[in-house]
């Protein structure tokens, strides 16, 4: 699923979202930076441009490096999934999915990715 997509929606819909997964993403920064994976991530095939330093790879290399995080991602993802389920509707959750899995096949253009991106911050 295109994370990227459904956060910038739950933000919209609930500011208040970013009181819980900022500190995320900053855990996710000090595990990126503690086991210095950020070489890893940048070598990854980025089947498309705007991919790059989306947080799916960083927490693939996280997953692979680190058994803290692997245990506090346990713990904290599931409570971000029950906020994200509440507020980025069904559609569009797979409407994210279907872009994700096309992104991840290398089969979208440049005008695709860049109107699915719109108004995005992009990086972790």
């Amino acid at each position: 699923m295109c994370t990227f997509k459904c956060v910038t929606i739950a933000y919209k819909r609930a500011p208040w979202l970013r009181l819980v997964r900022e500190p995320m993403i900053l855990g996710m920064r000090y595990f990126a930076a503690v086991h210095d994976v950020h070489g890893e991530v940048r070598d990854f095939p980025f089947p498309t441009a705007a991919c790059r330093n989306c947080i799916r790879f960083y927490k693939t290399v996280l997953f692979r490096h680190s058994k803290s995080f692997r245990w506090l991602h346990g713990r904290a993802n599931p409570i971000f999934n029950y906020f994200m389920d509440r507020i980025v509707t069904k559609e569009e959750r797979k409407q994210a999915h279907e872009y994700a899995m096309a992104a991840s096949a290398g089969t979208l253009t440049d005008k695709q990715t860049g109107e699915w991106m719109k108004g995005m911050k992009v990086g972790l």
